[in-house]
């Protein structure tokens, strides 16, 4: 490839960009009441949410569909043409249907029409032309329309894709916000992946309380060194009537060691670290480890709400997450 024609490649692509960039921040100045009604007829939606859009609009939607199902708010993609020869039973009254054309003129979708209001849902349009069939039958519509296509030829759907794709998107985030999503529901949607990872919880690592050390105050150093062996986490949690009240690591048998040589005769209340950093099972995985890094401890014990032990996480087991 000569200079010459690199460069050309090189401005037709900063051109698409470009072109792109500046249809989705058009749609800031458009954000009015509109938006507002669209976002309260989704919060409200007592069904499902219901997407809709043929050729390219139909890959967006499913795009669309999927982030508003990973976000909280119920949603599945519906292929019109499939609609209208069949699939309409997907459709209920208590759904809103989020239909996507450009033209708003698109023949499938426009069949859908009649159905949707015979059976009682709710239709929110992303269109370029309010002016549509399709924007004038809908409950609210919401204005997509871009100066240009990024296509030289100004044919192929780019960016008025791309700004569909936004406005799904910012309808999305707008409900996150609104239905309170917090992070421990998105740890709950997002098992898999590297997001799983992230926000895995204490409670899916630890080592459960059939595996957890643990020992009375009044327990000898003897048994108390047998079960820290025994359960390999170099620690034990020390107990007073089912209530956590103190830790014994290794470190802390190292120190007693080299203070006295009667270790043997002692018992867990006079060795015990009182007052152990502790966290609860729903605590996220990466909160844990930023613990333990901040402290230069190696394990956490999770108590419940009555400070009784409900396992332990250990250093070992966050490194086994790949959150490192």
């Amino acid at each position: 490839m000569s200079h010459t024609r690199a460069l050309t490649d090189r401005s037709i692509a900063k051109n698409v960009l470009q072109t792109e960039a500046a249809a989705i921040v058009a749609l800031i100045d458009r954000l009015d009441e509109r938006f507002d009604r669209a976002v309260r007829l989704l919060y409200e939606c007592r069904g499902r949410v219901v997407v809709t859009g043929m050729g390219k609009s139909g890959i967006i939607c499913r795009k669309i569909a999927a982030t508003l199902t990973s976000t909280g708010t119920a949603a599945f993609f519906l292929h019109p043409a499939e609609a209208i020869h069949g699939d309409l039973g997907a459709i209920q009254s208590n759904d809103v249907v989020l239909a996507l054309s450009y033209t708003g003129e698109t023949e499938e979708i426009l069949r859908l029409l009649e159905a949707i209001r015979r059976i009682g849902a709710r239709l929110v349009a992303i269109t370029g032309s309010p002016n549509s069939t399709l924007a004038h039958a809908a409950d609210v519509a919401l204005d997509c329309q871009v100066h240009e296509e990024a296509c030289p030829l100004n044919l192929v759907p780019t960016a008025s894709t791309t700004a569909a794709l936004a406005m799904g998107d910012a309808l999305a985030m707008t409900l996150l916000v609104e239905k309170g999503f917090r992070q421990e529901d998105f740890a709950n949607l997002h098992p898999g992946g590297a997001i799983g990872k992230r926000l895995r919880r204490v409670e899916q690592l630890m080592h459960g309380a059939g595996a957890t050390p643990i020992v009375e105050t009044g327990t000898a150093m003897r048994d108390v060194i047998y079960e820290m062996s025994s359960k390999g986490l170099g620690m034990t949690c020390v107990v007073e009537h089912s209530r956590l009240v103190g830790i014994i690591t290794d470190g802390d048998l190292r120190r007693h060691m080299s203070d006295t040589a009667s270790i043997l005769e002692r018992r867990a209340q006079d060795i015990m670290t009182t007052q152990p950093v502790t966290i609860s099972r729903t605590m996220l995985a990466a909160q844990a480890l930023l613990i333990m890094e901040q402290r230069r401890i190696t394990s956490l014990v999770v108590v419940n709400d009555r400070h009784e032990v409900e396992g332990v996480v250990h250093l070992h087991d966050l490194w086994r997450t790949g959150l490192f």
